[in-house]
């Protein structure tokens, strides 16, 4: 140990708030100094009279002396209130002991004269109650003052007139209140934690010293029993504690191994952002190592903990040098997309479905031109970012088949409508059964709109159903079509409203246009992400896939566009 760690220990041992164990410790430390400065005098003086000898100046500093004189500025102030201490709890045992010593006197004196049962159990529970109350006393003397107590309560027992009618009754209840405590040190010895045994063994002896006397038959035997127990929870609690030592001195070599290898590290070159990559994880993978470990001896424990944090704070520091610039590129633009963040937050809830979508899906945009926020942000805010986006379409999505359950219903009665087409034999004659086929037409057109993931399936069996019969009225495709959209036309002329149902239904096409087109950006964006994959890709021919069909659906509005009258 180096001169001045000696003062530095003291210092830290000084200031503890544990006098007693402070003081071991200290007195520990001082004799270790003293056998240090037995050792420098001895080399101080081996040198000087070397110098002596060979008629040399010797000029070297005498520092033991004023080392010497530091320590004990320290150490005897300690010593006087390590003293003061001591004395106090000595004068605090000392009363302590004086007032048991005057509730015994007590205790005997009502033994001794006190005639009237009540007022002798008032007195016994008085002296009783101020007994538990009395701290500890010298500990050469607790034994013998509880036995006096403890056989000045029986003899206070057997003493009263009225023992012999309670006596029995007391003396079982007892018993069983002591049996009740030996099975609850039996049920100590299948608890797992050393700590919890040692706090309900002392409560459940204090228990069993405040029960009163049993039968003397029974007592040698449960005593016997209670000893036994409770010997058998002392023995495994030290043997814990023994193992306990033995491992933290094992836990302490595997930490100074560990510094060992942190110390390895350090010595390494890294001149990459790859090679401080690599190496922090290494250094990473030892603090997580060092956490597995349990603790040492606290003295050698902190002191190996202060040479790992020492070490790992200089390669954090070495790292933080290195890292200045390139974090300062990464922090620009992990501040732009935290501002990307709060513009989806902001707007997430919207339940302006199509705008919003748009505004998100420009942000998506701007995110992906901004390029990486660097390792130390990149993940956490894309976490953010993602769980921001995903709230509006999980929302939109819920939203939207929450709406399509409505249409349900409407599923059913179109299947209904679809088999009775099917099952349908056309009249022979065309006109009869051209305008059969219409009225089919009306009334699928009035049952009203079905979940959007069923209406193609449920249009393309309606329309199959439709063409087989409109096939063998010999018409062609256009004119089916026609026939069946003027079917729709027909019904909305008839309504009483046609002007406004015209335009109303002119306007709903249109939105279906748009809402079509918007689908075909989306999509089209949605390619964007897979540009720069390779190979076949299910998802980008989907998206393709899907464009196509959203165009012909587009094609196919417009034709019924022009359908519509100009009324």
């Amino acid at each position: 140990m180096e001169k001045r760690a000696f003062i530095e220990e003291l210092k830290t041992l000084t200031q503890r708030e544990d006098i007693i164990q402070a003081g071991r410790d200290v007195n520990q430390l001082r004799a270790d100094f003293e056998d240090y400065l037995l050792e420098a005098t001895r080399q101080f003086q081996a040198a000087q009279l070397k110098a002596e000898e060979a008629g040399e100046p010797f000029d070297e500093e005498d520092w033991i002396l004023p080392l010497k004189e530091e320590f004990y500025s320290i150490y005897a102030p300690f010593k006087e209130k390590r003293k003061a201490h001591i004395t106090a709890i000595k004068a605090e045992e000392d009363e302590n002991l004086r007032k048991k010593r005057s509730l015994i006197n007590q205790l005997k004196a009502v033994i001794a004269d006190e005639e009237n049962i009540g007022a002798a159990f008032a007195k016994h529970k008085e002296i009783n109650e101020a007994w538990k109350a009395v701290g500890d006393i010298p500990r050469d003397k607790r034994h013998d003052v509880q036995q006096e107590y403890s056989r000045l309560l029986e003899e206070f027992f057997y003493n009263m007139k009225i023992y012999k009618e309670i006596k029995d009754y007391d003396f079982q209840k007892n018993y069983e209140s002591k049996k009740a405590i030996i099975e609850a040190l039996k049920k100590l010895e299948k608890v797992e934690k050393i700590k919890e045994i040692e706090a309900q063994l002392k409560t459940l002896q204090n228990e069993w010293e405040d029960v009163g006397p049993t039968k003397q038959e029974l007592w040698e035997a449960i005593k016997d029993e209670y000893w036994t127990i409770v010997k058998k929870l002392y023995d495994r609690i030290r043997a814990h504690y023994d193992e306990r030592r033995e491992q933290m001195k094992e836990n302490i070599a595997l930490k100074k191994a560990i510094v060992e290898r942190m110390d390895a590290i350090l010595a390494n070159e890294r001149n990459s952002v790859k090679d401080w990559n690599a190496q922090t994880q290494k250094v990473l993978d030892l603090q997580k190592e060092w956490k597995t470990i349990g603790f040492g001896p606290k003295k050698e424990n902190e002191a190996v903990w202060k040479t790992f944090r020492e070490l790992c704070d200089q390669f954090f520091e070495e790292k933080s040098a290195f890292f200045e610039d390139v974090h300062k590129v990464f922090d620009a633009v992990a501040e732009q997309k935290q501002q990307l963040i709060e513009r989806v937050e902001e707007i997430k809830d919207s339940t302006d479905w199509k705008d919003t979508t748009r505004k998100i899906i420009d942000i998506q945009k701007q995110w992906k031109k901004l390029g990486s926020a660097g390792h130390k942000h990149e993940q956490k805010l894309w976490k953010s970012f993602r769980a921001a986006c995903d709230y509006f379409f999980k929302t939109k999505e819920d939203h939207f088949a929450q709406k399509e359950k409505a249409f349900e219903a409407n599923l059913d009665q179109k299947h209904a409508l679809i088999e009775k087409i099917e099952s349908f034999s056309l009249p022979s004659d065309k006109k009869e059964a051209l305008n059969a086929l219409k009225q089919f037409s009306e009334d699928f057109a009035a049952i009203g709109f079905v979940p959007a993931k069923e209406k193609d399936a449920v249009y393309k069996a309606y329309k199959a159903a439709l063409d087989r019969h409109y096939g063998a009225l010999d018409f062609g495709e256009e004119e089916k079509a026609q026939v069946m959209f003027e079917a729709r036309i027909n019904t909305i002329k008839g309504s009483g409203n046609a002007a406004h149902l015209f335009q109303k239904e002119k306007q709903a096409i249109r939105n279906e246009i748009e809402q079509l087109k918007q689908q075909i950006i989306q999509y089209e964006n949605n390619l964007g992400f897979f540009s720069s994959s390779k190979g076949s890709n299910p998802l980008k021919e989907q998206a393709e896939k899907n464009i196509t069909t959203e165009k012909e659906k587009i094609a196919l509005l417009q034709a019924k566009l022009k359908m519509i009258p100009n009324e």
